[in-house]
Order: structure tokens, then C-alpha cells, then sequence
């Protein structure tokens, strides 16, 4: 399992770059255990696999659903290089070790170790590594759209690194790009111009008192907004003609998004209406809705009786999950790695954790399947 975690980091599937050389890392482990696959690629690089073990179809199936994309290593300096999967202290260190190559492997190692044991199961198998999980969610929608061809699921179980506690519910997201349109001048002479950055501040001022009008979740609280990029301008002697933002929104299930959108289109209309040279727009770049599974459903309760938890929890971040929700069987987060180490330099995950993964995850699969 160390070596199949090594490999896969060492694979280094940024978005530049792609998963197909991850997904042929999982391949070779799933030929070697004679476990059927299959690998969907588009795009050159980008790619999934799928990997299904058959049974007597007498229970509903699971479905254990990940992702093989990383994000980049970022500017902060490493301790050991990011993709070379170091092995250190009792850990391994490397960009996606955490989120989610680790959860990853170990999921791979139990349903290998289950066939490699000639276990006969009453329910199928399903894995999925899916690509785009931090950008699109590109391989999960693909993915869902081919659902058709899927046994009958009791649930859908996402590996990702929670430190092993249960999670059925997190935020939605809403990433909106707002620009504001000028007219370019000579720095010279500035009032031949429309500056788009200093309509832009204008904005600004007011998100500065923007609040989302939703109630709060019981479990999720309220929603998040956080302005993370900002882009104008050209030349130092040219008054700018575009400025843009990119905004983080965490949303709550149940919320209409267009209705948030709607709040910008007000904002722009009484901006303009105070200066006739202003002029903005919005634009959706990606949206998924939040994740709520009945924490008091069967499924749920076995779950945490399997893996013996007394509870289970919420989170602000994201998954693909809700692009799974079509499936129409509840959905639970469950993996190693502790989550504050996600996206950050020496992202690292004890080994002890992976062994324990596999442990469950193998346990999970007899619970539910035989």
C-alpha cells in the first residue's frame, strides 16, 4: 500500500498535467489482483477509471467513489519535494498524500485484499477515481451521466481525508467572476478615460457590507464569501478598460444561487444609477450544490456502528459528492489524513492511518456486501 501511495503521488496529476498517468498507476494494481477495470480518458490527459467486483447481486452494491486530481505544490517551500513521495518519521510526504491519494490507496488495498481472498460477495464493488475534483468536477459529472449502467447501490462512500471522523453534510459552492468594463486613456489625461479599477472599489465598498440573506443550517451554520483573485489593468500609462474579481461562495442546502446572483445584478444597477459610466457583470464559473445525508438512516447508523462511531458530523468544504446525489442513495465522507493538512506544503499522511483505512474500509465491504 506505501508503494501504490508512492506511485501515485509521483505520478504528479495537476490539472496541467492530468490523471491518465494516475489511473494507469491504478490499473497495474487492479490487473495484478484480476480485478475488471476500465479506463475512460478524453482530452489527452484527462482520464477516470472504473473498477467493478461482480457478485450474486443478492444486496445493493457500494459505490466508493474518489479522485485522482491534485492541486499544485504553490510557492511555499517543501521539506521534501512534492512529488517524489518521501517516506519520513512514519510518514509519507507529498502533494495529494492527504487529498485524497491516500484514501485512494487504501480503498484500492481493501478491495484488493477482499478479491485476493476469494470472499464471495451479495453485493458489487464499485470503484471510481475521478478527475477534475478540484477544479470542475469534470470526471464525476462524466461519470454520473453514464450512471444507467450501475448495479443497484445501497451508498456511495467518498474517501476523503476527514481523520476518520463520519461526514454527511457540507457546503455548497458558488465561484462567481464579476468585471467591470472602462475605457482606456493616456494616463496623462485620465478623464478621457473610465478607470474599470476604480469601479471595481466601488463594488468592493459594497460587498464590504453584503451579507447573503439565508438562514443559518443546524448543522452548517451560515454560507461564506471570500473575494480570492483580482485582475486590471495593462500598462502603468494606460487608465484600465476591465478589472475583475473571483469570489468564493459557500452555500447551504437548499439555496437558490441565482438568487445571490440576482443580489449582484441589484448592487451593479444602483451603482450605475449613481454614476452613468459604470458598468459591471457576473458570471457563474462553477456551481455544485451542498451535501445533506440523513445522518438518522439506516445506512448511516450501520456505518458508524462498523466503523465505531457514535456520531457524525458537518464541513465547510467541498466534494463531488453532490454530483453523485442522482443516484438517489445516501452519501457518507470517510478517510484518513487529517483535513488542515490539505493543499498546504508537506502535505503528509501517517502510515499508521493507511493500514487503519484499509482495515476499515475492507470491514465496511463484509458489513454491507456478504
Amino acid at each position: 500500500m506505501k508503494k501504490l501511495l508512492k506511485e501515485l503521488i509521483e505520478a504528479q496529476s495537476t490539472a496541467d498535467k492530468g490523471e491518465l498517468a494516475a489511473t494507469e498507476v491504478v490499473s497495474a494494481w487492479f490487473r495484478r489482483a484480476g480485478i475488471d477495470f476500465r479506463i475512460d480518458s478524453w482530452d489527452r490527459t484527462r482520464a477516470n477509471i472504473v473498477a467493478k467486483v461482480e457478485s450474486t447481486g443478492r444486496r445493493p452494491g457500494l459505490l466508493f467513489a474518489c479522485h485522482l486530481d491534485v492541486v499544485g505544490p504553490g510557492e511555499a517551500p517543501w521539506r521534501h519535494p512534492p512529488f517524489q513521495a518521501v517516506e519520513s518519521d512514519g510518514k509519507i510526504y507529498g502533494r495529494g498524500s492527504v487529498d485524497m491519494k491516500g484514501g485512494t490507496a487504501a480503498i484500492v488495498t481493501a478491495i484488493s485484499r477482499i478479491v485476493e481472498s476469494g470472499t464471495k460477495l451479495q453485493g458489487d464493488v464499485i470503484f471510481l477515481a475521478a478527475a477534475g475534483e478540484e477544479t470542475d468536477s469534470c470526471g464525476a459529472i462524466r461519470f454520473a451521466g453514464g450512471q444507467r449502467s450501475l448495479p443497484e447501490l445501497a451508498a456511495v462512500v467518498i474517501p476523503e481525508p476527514t481523520d476518520f471522523e463520519i461526514v454527511t453534510a457540507h457546503r455548497g459552492m458558488l465561484w462567481l467572476e464579476v468585471t467591470t468594463a472602462g475605457r482606456a486613456a493616456h494616463s496623462s489625461t485620465p478623464q478621457l478615460g473610465v478607470n474599470a479599477i476604480n469601479s471595481m472599489r466601488l463594488i468592493l465598498n459594497e460587498l464590504e457590507n453584503y451579507e447573503i440573506p439565508v438562514e443559518p443550517h443546524k448543522l452548517l451554520g451560515g454560507c461564506s464569501m471570500s473575494i480570492n483573485t483580482i485582475a486590471g489593468g495593462k500598462a502603468l500609462n494606460v487608465v484600465p478598460d476591465k478589472c475583475s474579481i473571483r469570489i468564493d461562495i459557500r452555500t447551504l442546502p437548499g439555496q437558490n444561487n441565482q438568487n445571490v446572483v440576482g443580489d449582484f445584478e441589484e448592487i451593479f444597477a444602483k451603482l450605475k444609477s449613481e454614476n452613468p459610466q459604470f458598468d459591471a457583470e457576473v458570471s457563474v464559473l462553477r456551481e455544485m450544490q451542498a451535501l445533506e445525508t440523513d445522518r438518522d438512516c439506516d445506512f448511516v447508523k450501520d456505518f458508524c456502528s462498523c466503523v465505531g462511531a457514535d456520531e457524525t458530523k458537518a464541513v465547510g468544504f467541498t466534494t463531488d459528492a453532490p454530483h453523485l446525489a442522482s443516484l438517489g442513495v445516501p452519501i457518507v465522507i470517510f478517510g484518513p489524513g487529517k483535513p488542515h493538512l490539505c493543499h498546504k506544503s508537506d502535505e503528509n499522511i501517517d502510515i499508521s492511518d493507511l493500514e487503519k483505512a484499509a482495515e476499515h474500509y475492507k470491514n465496511i465491504i463484509l458489513k454491507f456486501l456478504t
